[in-house]
């Protein structure tokens, strides 16, 4: 892996003619978020149904006979890329299980961090897992709490993960939102002509024309009946730490968050990485798409002319670059081709918005010294990722990171640019709209780069180190 991976997104929607649509243009909408597989499950008043598939949702949703399939004015869906379980259909959400309550069906978004010792417990007293997925654990934690009512099993079910989790849920009378304690990983309610929705984004309500209403909280159990809703605040209150990749990468330039649209807080990251580093160059090219939004704000804070000197191709697939190492090996060239006359004898400044193990940014310099620029540098519009996420974002482990292993000047050799420069920690929040980080009480999950894990992850740690050295 090159690149961070996507997490899940969620979207759910209640009491509406043709639930099953809207659900999949909201997955649409969401695709950014995970291309590993979709699903769907609605429910008609009487039964549920349900639809998961590998692929894009376009490629399984795409016409009115599977449609009519899922049936009914309530449906929740999923789009996923694995960070807990393997690539397997079984693994796909949401995840449907008839319980003593009536039917519940979840899609998750996030990872737990005490995934292994419950599942253990659970194993040793009887229970029969089918999937290796953790969202499975929920439901498990769900059939077998003693409490009465399905909201107070859910909270009793809650009380015993831990992790970053946001969850959309259907039941026989319920859409059900949760956000984890923290607010990591993000989730917010919308109306769409008297119906309420649930998303990971904005995005998948203006695919809808639904109105965004509010963000869910961090702690909040949402639920939503025909024509009633309620909050349910069930954990100790904590500051929320919601993700700060959410801004710098994962979010959809167009969703709105905390009043501004990604875009805008992607065009001053790039604006504060041209404050603090001052490169004498000709041109300011973004590497697509990540880089585009942070590009622009550089260019216009810096004077220097922005061009489109790198094209990415959208019909690429990664099934495409898989078979051979020699195809794996022309991925990047595969994928994206240089605008010759936007870069020839040119000092060239690079902008993306992460950098990982390396390997892809050293083949991107490659390619535009091989169209004849000059100089090539390489800025990235957020902090070095020192530390693995165990949250919801598939990083590789510590010794896999290329800033965890190699100082400024080695990581600059090995992407093989003229220079290589990094948005400070500071700059990071002040693009954000903070003056500095809050160490007493920090306003983002920025672990990647501090090491600062709201949430303990030595189990999942250790757990991943068993699995994989």
């Amino acid at each position: 892996m090159t690149k961070l991976r996507e997490e899940c997104g969620i979207f759910g929607i209640f009491d509406t003619e043709e639930a099953s649509v809207l659900t999949t243009l909201g997955l649409h909408s969401l695709q950014h978020r995970g291309q590993e597989g979709a699903g769907i499950v609605t429910y008609d008043g009487k039964k549920f149904y349900n639809i998961r598939k590998k692929g894009l949702v376009g490629d399984n949703f795409n016409n009115s006979e599977i449609l009519s399939l899922l049936p009914g004015r309530n449906a929740i869906g999923h789009v996923r890329y694995s960070t807990t379980g393997e690539s397997k259909s079984e693994n796909l959400q949401p995840l449907f299980a008839n319980l003593s309550v009536g039917g519940f069906a979840c899609a998750h978004n996030g990872n737990l961090t005490n995934t292994h010792s419950l599942k253990k417990d659970l194993v040793s007293k009887g229970a029969i897992f089918q999937t290796s997925s953790d969202t499975e654990l929920i439901l498990q934690l769900v059939a077998r709490s003693r409490q009465k009512k399905l909201i107070n099993k859910l909270i009793d079910a809650l009380n015993k993960i831990k992790g970053a989790y946001s969850l959309v849920i259907l039941t026989n009378k319920k859409l059900i939102g949760v956000k984890d304690p923290f607010g990591i990983r993000p989730l917010v309610l919308g109306s769409l002509n008297g119906s309420y929705v649930l998303a990971s984004e904005t995005c998948a309500l203006d695919i809808i024309g639904a109105k965004y209403v509010r963000d869910i909280e961090n702690g909040e159990i949402i639920s939503i009946e025909k024509n009633h809703i309620q909050s349910f605040k069930p954990f100790k209150k904590l500051n929320e730490r919601p993700c700060i990749f959410e801004r710098i990468y994962f979010a959809s330039p167009d969703s709105i968050i905390d009043g501004k649209t990604v875009y805008t807080y992607r065009k001053k990251l790039g604006e504060q990485l041209a404050i603090e580093n001052k490169i004498d160059a000709d041109v300011v090219v973004p590497i697509p798409d990540s880089g585009v939004s942070a590009a622009i704000g550089f260019s216009q804070k810096s004077n220097i002319s922005f061009e489109l000197g790198i094209i990415r191709s959208h019909y690429v697939g990664r099934t495409f670059i898989e078979p051979t190492q020699n195809i794996r090996q022309l991925g990047v060239k595969l994928k994206h081709s240089v605008n010759r006359s936007c870069i020839k004898n040119k000092r060239v400044i690079l902008i993306d918005d992460s950098i990982v193990r390396g390997t892809t940014a050293n083949k991107i310099v490659k390619m535009v010294y091989e169209a004849g620029a000059k100089e090539v540098h390489l800025g990235i519009t957020c902090p070095p990722i020192k530390y693995p996420d165990f949250y919801g974002i598939d990083t590789p482990k510590h010794k896999e990171l290329m800033a965890s292993n190699y100082t400024l000047e080695e990581m600059t050799k090995i992407v093989g640019a003229s220079s290589l420069f990094f948005l400070s920690l500071k700059g990071t929040y002040i693009a954000m709209g903070y003056k500095k980080r809050n160490n007493s009480n920090p306003q983002f999950s920025d672990h990647c780069f501090t090491g600062d894990y709201p949430i303990n992850v030595e189990e999942i740690q250790n757990f991943k180190n068993e699995l994989f050295d």
